[in-house]
């Protein structure tokens, strides 16, 4: 038998296991003149961030090993010019999304050399502004967006460039420069849809009663992926978030016109909106109080002819 064991027999229980008296000192990473070493300090000092009296103020700071050192600017390069664009995207372009065309742009700048002023941030990218964006499948005739410049280039020089570097399907119609502080807000937009000509008299007549009427409301949905809006495939208004709204204090105008050049002999339905703070209507909702969304549904192109600006306010043609 062990001695231990023996112990443990003869007085019936194991002896008890010292205990320390004495406290541990409790330690922080906070370094102070009491202290035991950089990490481990003594916290029940008062006031462990002031200077004691007996070793006085702290060291002053090293000096900077590198004086010379040039600091950029905190706000980066100036804005120096804004240019105000009109473009055109047709053809095969107009099935681009809004997020496409940026980045075409953005090539297009790059290419032509221009001095455009970047973002700020992780991922910097052209100050460049749509005032609105096209809707998917729709032409755009006078589409306009501002660009600005870290230099000061004459406009015929920066619309040179651009038509340089355009893909097929982006026309460059004119710049313009503007004031640095103005801004591009839309005041109307127009459509245009050609008509076939068994057509025409009742759209007239249909066009007449809507523009007298004191109320146009209907039920806004959004539709699933690979369905037209107001169309038999339209969801119904329990499956979706639907909101009733009223498009007459959005409608414009509606008239019939003819067409130009090659286009000579068609006529055209031109639908003109308001944009308000509240939103606009949507051209495919006037098609479908017009009874044309069958059009839309066989592939007729649908063109935005026109944006209206608030400081460039002009008669309607």
């Amino acid at each position: 038998m062990s001695r231990g064991r023996a112990a443990r027999t003869q007085t019936g229980r194991s002896r008890p296991r010292e205990r320390n008296p004495i406290p541990r000192p409790r330690f922080s990473a906070i370094p102070t003149h009491r202290g035991n070493g950089p990490c481990r300090v003594d916290s029940s000092s008062a006031n462990a961030l002031s200077p004691s009296p007996a070793t006085g103020p702290a060291p002053a700071a090293a000096p900077d090993p590198r004086p010379d050192t040039p600091v950029s600017p905190p706000n980066g390069p100036v804005v120096k010019d804004k240019f105000r664009l009109r473009f055109q995207k047709g053809r095969d372009l107009r099935l681009l999304s809004h997020h496409d065309l940026l980045r075409c742009f953005e090539r297009m700048l790059r290419r032509a050399a221009l001095p455009f002023h970047n973002t700020q941030g992780f991922h910097p990218h052209p100050r460049l502004v749509f005032a609105l964006s096209l809707p998917l499948g729709v032409v755009g005739c006078e589409e306009v967006a501002e660009l600005e410049l870290d230099d000061v280039l004459p406009p015929e020089e920066v619309l040179r460039r651009l038509r340089e570097q355009a893909p097929p399907g982006i026309d460059l119609l004119s710049v313009r420069r503007v004031n640095l502080k103005a801004t591009a807000q839309v005041r109307s937009l127009s459509y245009r849809l050609p008509l076939p000509p068994d057509r025409i008299d009742a759209v007239r007549a249909r066009a007449a009663e809507l523009l007298a009427s004191a109320e146009l409301a209907l039920t806004r949905s959004k539709a699933r992926p690979g369905q037209i809006p107001l169309t038999d495939r339209q969801p119904a208004s329990e499956e979706t978030r639907a909101n009733r709204v009223d498009l007459r204090p959005f409608l414009r105008d509606l008239r019939l016109v003819r067409g130009e050049g090659e286009q000579a002999n068609e006529t055209a339905l031109e639908i003109d909106l308001w944009l308000t703070p509240s939103g606009t209507a949507r051209p495919v909702e006037v098609l479908g109080l017009l009874g044309l969304t069958d059009l839309f549904e066989a592939g007729t192109v649908l063109e935005r002819s026109r944006l209206e600006l608030h400081d460039e306010s002009c008669p309607l043609s």
